[in-house]
């Protein structure tokens, strides 16, 4: 509910001290994202796949830099989007809020996890997210960081989660999940 409510202010401070951490704990996303393909490798993983697992300097300033654009995106919560009046006098308008609790599965790149995390946190949604398992500690520290940057913006660090296992079958879980979860996108292509 805290981040449902909370102003573009709080968001947006969040999403700067996400992309400031992101740029700042630059090894520890490195070291994280060398397990990940260290795994790769010795699970025979192609190399095509491998690169995009792979974060290095350029794509870690990236994921940064996509923070940095989401602030300057205008707040879409609170935005009217249409209005009417009814015959009989009254003021009907359509305004955008936020959605509540989204899950979002996608595959093997590191990078989706700032992204759709970010993008929440704009929203004013929860997001539960679960990256392919090829790339989970990557995803892992990154979700560390963003949940940094709320608590920072004085918001809960719970806004953002990560499944916390590789295990296939919570992806089905998570699809079943709509007593909890509000919407689930799932990127195609992912397992």
């Amino acid at each position: 509910m805290a981040l449902r409510n909370a102003g573009t202010t709080a968001k947006n401070k969040a999403l700067v001290e996400g992309a400031r951490l992101i740029r700042g704990e630059r090894a520890a996303i490195l070291a994280a994202n060398a397990r990940d393909i260290e795994a790769a490798k010795a699970a025979g993983i192609s190399s095509a796949l491998q690169d995009r697992l792979l974060l290095n300097d350029v794509r870690i300033e990236a994921m940064a830099k996509g923070l940095d654009d989401i602030v300057d995106l205008p707040d879409p919560v609170g935005a009217e989007i249409e209005r009417w009046q009814r015959p009989n006098g009254l003021v009907i308008s359509r305004v955008r809020v936020p959605i509540g609790v989204i899950g979002v599965i996608y595959e093997a790149r590191p990078n989706v996890t700032a992204d759709a995390g970010a993008l929440c946190i704009k929203s004013g949604n929860v997001v539960v997210l679960r990256g392919g398992s090829d790339s989970f500690h990557s995803s892992r520290c990154i979700v560390d960081l963003l949940r940094r940057a709320l608590k920072a913006a004085g918001l809960p660090e719970d806004c953002v989660q990560l499944v916390p296992t590789t295990d296939r079958a919570l992806v089905g879980e998570l699809l079943k999940a709509m007593d909890w979860l509000d919407l689930i996108v799932r990127a195609v292509g992912a397992r």
